[in-house]
């Protein structure tokens, strides 16, 4: 039987930070600031409202006002949360790949489902065995129940299923859940930490990369 890939969203499967970026510049807008150039927000892009709000505007979730520039941060991108994404270079030919294998594949993301659905349909990503939200579950990554209530979901063993990030949080609940993992260092890859020291069991560099150890773990 082949594993069950699961795959982290945005970073991973798509390219959102335009569309968040441009969600955060506009707070700074709002308050008359310039807006901050997009290498400095992209690398928070798989940290939502807290890192995004945290490089635009200095705030963290202790600052005063920041519930109300979270929300209003959320419905800006929410109203705008598909100008600009797209599937990385390769990702949409990888996904027919593992299908024409017959190997399946879900998402399983930190995303709300308000904001996920409807980029899923976007992308026209409606076809994977399963999608777990950021408010699927009780727990969000890097807490491994997302991961584990995919697998459920599909009935596989999670041993037998690999997760692939772009972050250390997506390591981190990989391992937790007893799956193999794959940094995909094409990605956002916030943080202090280097995509070389999360321990993962393997790194893509591109997507190409991506499709060649998934078929080698597969193996396996």
């Amino acid at each position: 039987m082949k594993p069950l890939v699961l795959f982290d969203f945005d970073g991973t499967l798509a390219d959102t930070a335009p569309d968040l970026a441009a969600a955060a510049n506009q707070q700074r807008l709002d308050r008359g600031l310039s807006p901050l150039p997009y290498d400095m927000l992209r690398p928070m892009a798989s940290h939502g409202a807290r890192g995004l709000l945290g490089v635009a505007l200095g705030m963290t979730p202790e600052s005063p006002g920041y519930e109300a520039a979270k929300q209003k941060f959320l419905a800006d991108y929410e109203a705008n949360i598909a100008v600009h994404t797209v599937l990385f270079p390769g990702i949409a030919e990888l996904l027919r790949q593992l299908a024409e294998d017959d190997q399946a594949w879900g998402i399983v993301t930190n995303k709300a489902a308000r904001f996920t659905t409807p980029l899923l349909q976007h992308l026209e990503l409606g076809h994977s065995a399963v999608v777990v939200c950021g408010d699927t579950t009780a727990y969000s990554k890097p807490h491994p129940e997302p991961l584990l209530h995919a697998a459920r979901q599909v009935g596989v063993d999670p041993a037998r299923c690999l997760y692939i990030g772009d972050d250390l949080r997506d390591i981190v609940a990989g391992k937790a859940a007893g799956m193999r993992t794959i940094a995909t260092a094409y990605g956002y890859c916030g943080g202090d930490i280097p995509v070389e020291q999360w321990n993962a069991d393997a790194i893509a560099v591109t997507t190409d990369d991506l499709l060649a150890i998934i078929s080698g773990m597969s193996s396996r």
